[in-house]
């Protein structure tokens, strides 16, 4: 399994460097062609959004829709897909920023009745609760 940097993330997302995009290219299709899986963590995630939108300047609509093309190619997997998914379909709606919408969604697919926050616009999101 080869698991994958946010910068290198960055570099397939946006391609504005042709150096190191092409590296990042190279190594995710070197290691399909080995049959390797490549993961992007939820780690990683959050550091991408979060670097597209403070250092990019990058719009939340955009991003999502970069991470949705991400989720649907075949060369990359994602650590619990089905908690960034229902991230992404809450980050949609606005209810949070991102981080928020997959640390719900991560907590509520391990099995949290709720995550308690002290955070008003976390606690609207479903599987949250104000503490």
């Amino acid at each position: 399994m080869l698991g994958l940097d946010a910068n290198v993330l960055v570099r397939l997302l946006v391609e504005d460097d042709v150096a190191q995009t092409r590296r990042a290219r190279n190594l995710v299709d070197a290691a399909v062609a080995q049959e390797e899986v490549v993961l992007v963590s939820l780690p990683v995630l959050l550091e991408t959004e979060w670097v597209l939108r403070s250092r990019y300047e990058i719009s939340p609509e955009t991003i999502l829709g970069l991470f949705r093309a991400a989720l649907e190619t075949r060369e990359l997997a994602f650590e619990d897909e089905a908690a960034v998914e229902e991230a992404l379909f809450n980050w949609q709606d606005g209810l949070s920023g991102f981080s928020d919408c997959l640390i719900v969604a991560h907590n509520r697919q391990l099995g949290c009745r709720s995550t308690a926050t002290f955070d008003g616009r976390a606690a609207r999101l479903p599987g949250a609760s104000k503490a």
